[in-house]
């Protein structure tokens, strides 16, 4: 059995920071309010799949990886409609978190995990 590679817990791990932490972040604003709207909603979901992201590539489950790729490319084009300089941040972080999950160690890992599963 393949030992998870470093470069997928610290990505997972980094996804469930960035879950947790902007969950909290971006709750503060409608409970300050006391109204939760629909951009509320969307924007609490964005962050709950970072942290199921996270959850599950420690676990190894191939579909979580593609789902943090779906999820950093939604947020590449989302930046696209506020400035350039974060729309190339995010593919800045795009290209990186691409490399990590499909370098050949990693698709072992993910592969291995999916074998056992079925």
């Amino acid at each position: 059995m393949n030992k998870r590679p470093i470069a997928i817990t610290i990505l997972a791990s980094l996804y469930l920071t960035v879950g947790i932490a902007g969950f909290a972040v971006h709750l503060r604003e409608p409970l300050a309010r006391h109204a939760f709207q629909f951009d509320d909603a969307l924007i609490e979901l964005t962050e709950l799949i970072a942290i199921a992201c996270g959850v599950f590539m420690l676990q190894g489950r191939n579909w979580a990886r593609w789902l943090a790729l779906a999820w950093i490319a939604f947020h590449v084009v989302v930046s696209l409609f506020d400035s350039l300089q974060k729309a190339a941040l995010h593919l800045l972080f795009f290209g990186l978190i691409v490399y990590c999950l499909f370098r050949p160690g990693s698709r072992a890992f993910f592969q291995q995990a999916k074998e056992i599963d079925t």
